[in-house]
């Protein structure tokens, strides 16, 4: 039996994002974008609860196409509030969309949003060294400073919480504990 992150539990969403999603290295600016709007839509919610809705989030963020997401109307969100599918929170929707149009700003400016993302961790994947999910910290400098300058150029639901959620989940980190299978899998790839 493989030993995995304790977070992962036994839910079988849980455990396939666990074991092929988070804290691979991503560069495709679609799935970074992606991974910001739920990471902000998590906040204050559980994880499993995002992932059980994601397909749902797919839909309705044109499949997280930003500059589609950035064009959205009053009557787009309208519909989006009226949405059960999705996270329904109104300030949380409007941050998507406004971080639509800051995500292309980024990448106007950088080449891509993978670009200046991954200046945050001098281009490669900062690696933890946790013996259990408990000592994994919430926040990090990098995260801090990732946040303080997401929000300088306009995005929001960007606190350094949820950062350094969004850079574990797109492996700007690899925060596998060191028991975990995954760890070195992801580090000899990277």
């Amino acid at each position: 039996m493989r030993s995995r992150c304790a977070w992962a539990g036994d839910d079988p969403l849980y455990v396939v994002y666990h074991d092929r999603e988070w804290g691979v290295p991503v560069t495709d600016d679609r799935t970074l974008f992606e991974f910001l709007v739920l990471e902000g839509a998590q906040a204050g919610l559980s994880w499993i609860t995002i992932l059980r809705k994601r397909e749902a989030f797919r839909r309705a963020f044109a499949d997280f196409d930003p500059a589609r997401v950035a064009a959205f109307g009053e009557r787009d969100l309208h519909r989006l509030e009226n949405d059960s599918g999705i996270v329904r929170n109104r300030r949380k929707i409007a941050s998507a969309v406004g971080n639509a149009q800051a995500f292309l700003a980024v990448a106007g400016e950088f080449g891509s949003f993978s670009a200046y993302a991954w200046e945050f961790v001098g281009g490669r994947p900062l690696v933890g060294r946790w013996e259990s999910t408990s000592g994994i910290p919430a926040e990090t400098p990098e995260s801090r400073a990732f946040s303080a300058d997401l929000k300088k150029r306009g995005f929001s639901f960007v606190g350094p919480v949820v950062c350094y959620a969004f850079m574990q989940a797109v492996g700007l980190v690899n925060d596998h504990v060191l028991s975990c299978f995954r760890r070195a899998e992801i580090q000899s790839a990277s």
